[in-house]
């Protein structure tokens, strides 16, 4: 069930970091068991990094926290719908609920790229803007049978 006070704990994030001259107006928080295990904002521009956005830093928070790189059981709450890296990491880290104020839609009015790229990924790899050429795969495949083959890997 969505907690208000987790979500607006994103915003709140959001506005004092960017006017902080952090990053940009982007917050959020993971919980577990109603407690909040990671906390982020974007911290692109102060960073630059264009990896460090709000929930990209909120999950590596909590998996600092948790000391793993899983965050089954856990949900985020982001002052804005994630964008597709930020969808991204919170499905590798295995988060198992969303909950977002304002939309992408919301995003893009302001000037961010998220409904652009959301629209690039939907789009076939060789009609991308930026160019992208496969090469080489059998010699990448090598790396793959190896681990498919390691005793030792653990599985994520």
């Amino acid at each position: 069930m969505m907690r208000p006070e987790f979500l607006r704990e994103a915003i709140r994030l959001s506005i004092e970091k960017m006017n902080s001259g952090a990053g940009g107006p982007f917050g959020a928080v993971v919980v577990r068991d109603g407690e909040i295990i990671g906390r982020g904002w974007n911290q692109v521009t102060s960073t630059n990094d264009p990896t460090a956005h709000a929930e990209v830093v909120a999950i590596r928070d909590a998996c600092s926290t948790l000391k793993s790189f899983s965050l089954a059981g856990c949900e985020l709450y982001s002052s804005c719908e994630p964008c597709p890296l930020c969808l991204a990491a919170a499905y590798w880290a295995r988060i198992e609920r969303i909950y977002f104020a304002a939309s992408c839609d919301d995003a893009t009015v302001a000037g961010f790229d998220d409904r652009n790229f959301y629209r690039e990924l939907s789009t076939p790899a060789s009609e991308r803007s930026t160019p992208m050429q496969q090469a080489l795969r059998d010699e990448a495949l090598v790396a793959f049978d190896a681990w498919r083959k390691s005793p030792d890997r653990i599985q994520y």
